[in-house]
């Protein structure tokens, strides 16, 4: 198990449930802007969110944002020093940092006394594209070795410094190497780990490099927390985000769909039907997350071969015949309905599964 630190009020690691996070895209010096969107994200489910700190116009908005942000925020600083300070003073619940490229030692020691006296953590960001020119050397490239040795050379730095609160990162976006890396630093410290895979892409690519990359290190039982990475709206990174979480069955408060890939047999517009039940879902899973409802399993299958069978072993599901659609609930069968009616009776189902 690794150590435990807590950004903000979200514990990090020590067998805490892997939390979600992601980072605004707009100007962080448009306080307006970017508290609309840390709304939005914790909205969607997101639990820390991370803005980029460039300058100091943005150092001093970070103040007013943290005023009336509903979640932990995380400052992402590169290479000044004084940002990072200003960012603590101004209220950053942590910090990141690659300590390599913020200067000499006394100014990485300026930056950690602040985080001791606002006992907040530090998270070491070590990405492929931003390895030392000494780990290129010594590897002639960027190899899964090189980055996690730059993230324990940072650690050690960190440590030497007689603080322990730090979380690691270090991502590529070749999924392998990511996948290799964080295999490696795992074995080197307790530390807990901040994982996905940076710079996956737009969401069509971005989504399936992210359920390879990050899911492997999830079925390792690597990371405790996470960030899927997208081109686009932030906002649809944590809605990914939760959806593997729940597939891989970390997450047991959502709403997982079961649905067959449809075929000859079918004699129903199975997608249609599941679309329906899909989009109907979505604000209902937010609803019962919110009254500490578990998990539940809907089975949506398109014909008699493998549909009833799927159906019982759900907590609620249907199995579609032609135009019709018998509904189960527990493994009972309680009614046969027509197919344009058969989205709509199942999601009410759900809506009052635990009353039935």
């Amino acid at each position: 198990m690794t150590m435990k630190v807590f950004c903000g009020d979200v514990q990090i690691g020590g067998g805490a449930p892997i939390s979600i996070q992601s980072m605004t895209n707009t100007n962080t010096a448009d306080v307006k802007a970017t508290t609309k969107q840390i709304c939005e994200l914790a909205d969607a489910g997101c639990q820390i969110v991370r803005l980029a700190v460039p300058d100091m116009e943005a150092a001093e908005a970070f103040r007013e944002i943290r005023k009336n942000s509903p979640v932990p925020l995380v400052a992402d600083i590169h290479f000044d020093y004084r940002l990072a300070i200003a960012a603590i003073r101004n209220g950053a619940d942590k910090i990141r940092i690659n300590p390599g490229n913020i200067g000499s030692r006394d100014r990485v020691e300026a930056v950690v006394r602040e985080a001791k006296a606002a006992g907040i953590p530090i998270r070491v960001g070590v990405n492929s594209g931003s390895l030392e020119k000494s780990i290129l050397e010594k590897y002639g490239r960027v190899t899964a070795k090189g980055l996690a040795e730059s993230a324990m050379n940072n650690v050690k730095l960190l440590e030497s410094m007689d603080f322990e609160d730090i979380v690691v990162s270090l991502k590529s976006s070749d999924v392998i190497m990511n996948y290799e890396a964080h295999k490696i630093i795992s074995k080197l410290t307790q530390h807990p780990l901040h994982i996905g895979v940076t710079e996956a892409g737009t969401p069509a690519r971005g989504e399936i490099k992210s359920a390879a990359g990050i899911g492997a290190l999830l079925l390792e039982g690597i990371g405790d927390t996470m960030r899927v990475s997208l081109t686009g709206d932030p906002v649809r990174e944590v809605i990914f985000a939760k959806k593997l979480l729940a597939e891989i069955g970390i997450r047991k408060d959502s709403i997982n769909i079961v649905s067959c890939p449809t075929c000859g047999r079918t004699k129903v517009n199975l997608e249609a039907i599941v679309n329906k039940i899909e989009a109907a879902l979505m604000p209902l899973e937010k609803e019962r997350a919110a009254k500490g409802l578990k998990g539940i399993t809907v089975a949506v299958m398109g014909c008699a071969v493998n549909g009833p069978g799927e159906a019982k072993e759900a907590d609620l599901g249907v199995a579609c015949g032609d135009g019709k659609g018998l509904i189960f609930i527990k493994g009972e069968t309680v009614g046969t309905v027509d197919e344009k009616d058969i989205a709509a009776t199942l999601t009410e189902k759900i809506r009052n599964y635990e009353s039935l």
